[in-house]
C-alpha cells in the first residue's frame, strides 16, 4: 500500500510505504476466512431452522 503526500514547497513529493505486500495478503485472507466461516454459520442456522419446523410438535 503506498500513501501519496502533498507537494510541500521545497520537498520533492515521494510515496511512503506503509504496509507490506505480506501484511496486505495476510488481512485479504482472514477477511475471506472470516466472511466463508460467516456464511456457513448462516447456511447452517437456516437448515436447522427448516429442519425444526419440518418436526410435528410433541403432544
Amino acid at each position: 500500500m503506498i500513501r501519496s503526500l502533498r507537494v510541500v514547497a521545497g520537498f520533492e513529493p515521494r510515496p511512503a510505504v506503509v504496509a507490506s505486500t505480506r501484511l496486505g495478503n495476510a488481512v485479504a485472507a482472514t477477511v475471506a476466512v472470516g466472511c466463508l466461516s460467516l456464511c456457513l454459520i448462516v447456511t447452517l442456522t437456516l437448515l436447522t431452522l427448516k429442519v425444526a419446523t419440518a418436526m410435528p410438535l410433541p403432544a
